[in-house]
Formats: C-alpha cells, sequence, structure tokens
C-alpha cells in the first residue's frame, strides 16, 4: 500500500470526524486508523532493526 496515500487518507478522514460530518462508524473507523498506524510503526521499526543487524554485521566482519 502506498504510504503517501494511506496517510492522506487518514489527514482527511480524521479531519471529518473531528467536524462531525460522520453520521456513523466512527469507532470502527478509528480503531482502524489507530491499527493501521500501528502495522505501520511495526514495519518501521522492523525495517531499522534489519537495516542495523546488517550494519552490525559489516562492522563484525560477519
Amino acid at each position: 500500500m502506498d504510504i503517501q496515500l494511506l496517510t492522506t487518507w487518514i489527514r482527511t478522514r480524521y479531519a471529518e470526524l473531528k467536524t462531525a460530518m460522520d453520521a456513523g462508524q466512527t469507532s470502527t473507523e478509528l480503531a482502524l486508523i489507530a491499527g493501521a498506524l500501528l502495522v505501520g510503526a511495526g514495519l518501521l521499526v522492523l525495517a531499522i532493526r534489519t537495516k542495523l543487524l546488517e550494519k552490525i554485521g559489516i562492522i563484525d566482519g560477519a
């Protein structure tokens, strides 16, 4: 999934929810947004960890 598209969608959807333009499903959508943010954070941590382990291997000569 394209990260820019996802962040744009989250920002616009959050703005709509904040201005109360939505009549329903707000808690479900907020849960999905929170889940998407958690998954994104987890993938970021995994990418950083993988890159650091790669660099440590280069430093150790492995």
